[in-house]
């Protein structure tokens, strides 16, 4: 994000809204918010300076009601674990689901004795808090790191640390292992590295800041106690937006659970109010669409699949591909995860699956390591002449490796692969059993895409993503058709780093971490990747030629790790995101160009694999920024997979103890 001067921006910028009609009024001295489990929680300072007449409120039905009291000028709050933790002056409070208040951390505690503990962040995945120290008529401010379980409090920084940090304030979380921090002295914004407090000021111009919120989808909301207002920043490298004005005093604020609204409680004038968290020029359609989901070809049954074992143990089938051959036929595909292709009619009526392709006997698959196994089917253009298909799987043959390998069809019947014709293509050896990725796909130019995980463990503890010189966290672009350099593939001579020292010259684009599934649009021809999360944050790439698209440098739109950077001209950020709080798996579609739904044409499907819940996104290239995100009735199961017929009907996979794990859209 550039520097940006504020005061240039409002010149040109749309006048803002007015602050909504509040939620509450009558509050003394709000500060800070915090919502949890359907329950608002306001901290309430009362008098300044005042022992014992601070408190914490709970909102019902617009009106405060008490829920603890006896604090002196409770300011920050966040909520972990079942408990609201608030700054007071020098100490942290820890307030149970009953009200009762306990130091958490005292004063004795910190490094240097505390002046005015202000704002508080959490990270609610391992309970460490981060909170300002405001310091005095701009001197002795600081930024503390506490462990979970309170004990002593470690410095980021403080002003000696960040020349002109007068009054530190504002603090949230950019990702794991950076923070935000607004200064209320200047109005600058800062973000730090909280391993060594090294930092770099974002933009400056905000007046007195105060709180600092993220939504669910990277936008970032920024509150002006001086001047009563609320600025938000709809991506990074974007211009901040004046959204609402005229509080008197817009404190420390929170993104409500359903992620529409910003709550403001407004210091002075004693209210909280929502804002909506919707930015001119970036609405985003989330209106649920009128389709749902049902099971397709409901009468299948699954030659060679049984539901249980011959020790009666369980065994559910998991489909991992849908697709069709593009002869003509109009067969559908699926192949299990297990190693299994089964091809039947597509018809809604289809009885029975035939067994395409068997090979069970070279594929490594168990429960326990469900990344692995028979992960991508792709046929080739011109199957119908050639009778040629690939595979990706992980082989029994070699410990933790996945091959791509092509086969053929039968020579006798054309309704069978011939498994003696395995040619393998392509290999990796991973150090890790996970992150495998494993799609496969030919694009509009005739030329094999495939894509392979960082490696696997976690943090990409060998920064694979972004070593050139390995295959694994890439997508590659390879031609079948030709056979060069003594490999089963020859390399397009257009590839990007074709002739670059110390470049795989297979490599099409770089810095994924687990790609899970990418997809051709059959109309337009670009190529969308769903790349996996690991802490925060999930993502959708229109991938092109050459690009990096971050990882393990950035997670998304944030900084990732101790070697984290912001975003730069090296690295393409994606055109969606969602933080973990939404789903924490995503499932990568296609975009959809059936000819059932047609209110659908043109929308990005997905869904995410541990929340359940399923979406159809749309992105506009001329003003590069998704303008639709529209939920579909969420089916109720993980999503292994999306996959197209030849018709381009849209279906995902799930595990099915029944065998009913192909679904599709209907109205």
């Amino acid at each position: 994000m550039k520097r940006i001067a504020f005061g240039l921006l409002l010149l040109t910028a749309t006048a803002a809204a007015a602050a909504p009609p509040p939620l509450a009024t009558g509050l003394k001295t709000p500060e800070s918010v915090v919502q949890v489990g359907g329950r608002t929680f306001v901290s309430c300072i009362g008098e300044f300076n005042t022992e014992g007449d601070g408190e914490v409120v709970e909102i019902q039905d617009g009106k405060a009601v008490q829920f603890a009291t006896g604090l002196d000028d409770p300011k920050g709050m966040v909520a972990f674990n079942k408990m609201l933790f608030v700054t007071d002056k020098t100490r942290i409070w820890r307030i149970d689901p009953k009200g009762k208040a306990t130091v958490h951390v005292a004063a004795a505690a910190f490094p240097t004795p505390p002046i005015f503990l202000n704002d508080i962040a959490v990270d609610t995945r391992n309970g460490m808090m981060y909170v300002s120290d405001s310091g005095k008529d701009g001197q002795g401010g600081a930024l503390y790191a506490i462990p979970p379980k309170g004990g002593k409090p470690r410095l980021i920084v403080d002003g000696k640390m960040i020349p002109g940090l007068t009054t530190p304030n504002g603090v949230c979380l950019d990702g794991e292992y950076f923070l935000l921090l607004g200064d209320w002295g200047t109005g600058d914004l800062y973000r730090v590295k909280i391993a060594d407090g090294s930092h770099e000021k974002l933009a400056d111009g905000f007046g007195g800041t105060d709180g600092i919120a993220w939504d669910y989808h990277g936008k970032l909301f920024i509150s002006d106690w001086k001047n009563g207002k609320v600025f938000g920043i709809p991506k990074p490298g974007e211009k901040p937006q004046l959204l609402a004005e005229g509080f008197q005093a817009a404190a420390d604020i929170c993104l409500t659970t359903d992620g529409k609204s910003i709550l403001v409680p407004d210091m002075k004038a004693g209210t909280l109010t929502a804002i909506p968290t919707t930015m001119p020029g970036w609405e985003v359609d989330e209106s649920p669409l009128a389709i749902h989901t049902e099971v397709a070809f409901p009468k299948l049954k699954w030659t060679g699949w049984s539901s249980t074992d011959d020790a009666g143990r369980a065994t559910p089938l998991r489909p991992i591909v849908l697709t069709h051959a593009g002869d003509g036929s109009n067969r559908v595909f699926v192949a299990t995860e297990q190693g299994v292709i089964h091809a039947f009619p597509n018809d809604q009526n289809a009885t029975e699956t035939k067994v395409f392709l068997d090979i069970q006997d070279r594929v490594v698959y168990t429960d326990k390591q469900n990344e692995e196994g028979f992960l991508g089917l792709a046929f080739h253009p011109k199957f119908k002449e050639n009778g040629e298909f690939f595979v990706f799987y992980t082989t029994k043959a070699a410990k933790l490796t996945n091959v791509v390998s092509r086969f053929r069809v039968s020579k006798d019947d054309p309704n069978k692969a011939d498994p003696a014709s395995e040619e393998e293509i392509l290999r990796f050896t991973k150090p890790f059993w996970n992150h495998d990725g494993g799609t496969i796909a030919f694009g509009p130019d005739g030329y094999l895409y495939v894509t392979h995980g960082d490696g696997g463990d976690a943090n990409d503890p060998l920064k694979n993503a972004q070593n050139m010189n390995v295959l694994l966290g890439k997508i590659l672009r390879i031609d079948v058709n030709a056979k060069a350099d003594g490999k089963n593939y020859a390399v397009p001579k257009d590839n990007p780093f074709v002739g670059k020292d110390g470049v795989k010259p297979e490599i099409w684009a770089s810095g994924f971490r687990n790609v899970w599934r990418f997809a051709f649009d059959r109309k337009g021809g670009q190529l969308w990747a769903a790349d996996v999360g690991q802490n925060l944050w999930e993502e959708i790439n229109v991938v092109e030629k050459g690009g990096n698209y971050g990882w393990s440098k950035r997670e998304s739109w944030h900084p990732f790790s101790v070697l984290g950077v912001r975003e730069n001209k090296e690295m393409i950020e994606p055109v969606w995101e969602y933080h973990h709080d939404v789903g924490k798996s995503i499932t990568g579609g296609t975009v959809y160009r059936g000819p059932k739904l047609p209110e659908l044409d043109g929308h990005y499907l997905y869904g995410d694999y541990v929340s359940n819940r399923l979406w159809a996104l749309k992105y506009d290239a001329e003003k590069k920024r998704t303008v639709a995100n529209r939920p579909i009735r969420d089916p109720g199961q993980p999503m292994l997979s999306f996959g197209e017929d030849e018709r381009g009907e849209v279906y995902f996979l799930s595990v099915s103890a029944t065998g009913k794990g192909i679904h599709w859209l209907v109205k």
